[in-house]
């Protein structure tokens, strides 16, 4: 016989794709608890019993983003790809970039993510152990990079520093301003500039 599946995690899914939907409709002020339920076909009860608040909702959304994107970056560090690293970092960004078309769809929370962190321990450490965890990852990386000498010896910790407050940053002005600037265009002419800037 084959395993059953984890209905648990199916429901959870079916929620927050709901609640995605919800949030982009409605907004996140307007949503109620009983809206996402309804979009999810389930009752406000069976709702509860997974998430017991919008910030619970959003708390759940966060984590799920913030943890693929830090799948695709251990890709890249246990692939033992054959690409220049620099390379490799632009092919990074560019999935990186592709992955604002889901976060598009949350344009309407997107500062409710940091929000919550402000009011909320749990997410806050979440979010801290998230940006060290990727951080390490680029550092680990960047000294690949030094060690094929392609890049100058620099302070690996200080640049893997730098690489991601492009891509944070760059996504904060997306939010803040999404006609004003193109994400995937910006963000990749800005890690082109700091590689060239350590580039042997």
């Amino acid at each position: 016989m084959s395993p059953r599946p984890d209905v648990s995690e199916e429901r959870k899914s079916q929620i927050l794709e709901a609640a995605i939907a919800v949030f982009a409709r409605l907004g996140f002020q307007q949503t109620r608890m009983d809206d996402i339920a309804s979009q999810a076909g389930l009752s406000k009860g069976t709702l509860y019993l997974y998430y017991k608040s919008k910030d619970a909702v959003i708390g759940a959304l966060l984590k799920y983003f913030f943890t693929q994107e830090f799948k695709r970056l251990q890709s890249f560090l246990e692939a033992e790809r054959q690409e220049p690293i620099a390379e490799q970092i632009i092919l990074l960004t560019r999935q990186l970039a592709s992955a604002m078309q889901w976060m598009q769809r949350l344009m309407p929370i997107a500062f409710e993510f940091y929000a919550l962190a402000g009011r909320d321990g749990e997410v806050r450490q979440f979010l801290q152990q998230y940006f060290k965890t990727f951080r390490e990852a680029l550092a680990r990386l960047i000294q690949r990079g030094i060690e094929r000498g392609e890049f100058r010896s620099v302070d690996t910790e200080a640049t893997a520093i730098t690489l991601t407050a492009l891509y944070e940053g760059t996504a904060l002005l997306y939010f803040v301003d999404p006609q004003g600037l193109s994400w995937p265009e910006q963000l990749e002419f800005s890690v082109h500039s700091l590689l060239e800037g350590i580039r042997a």
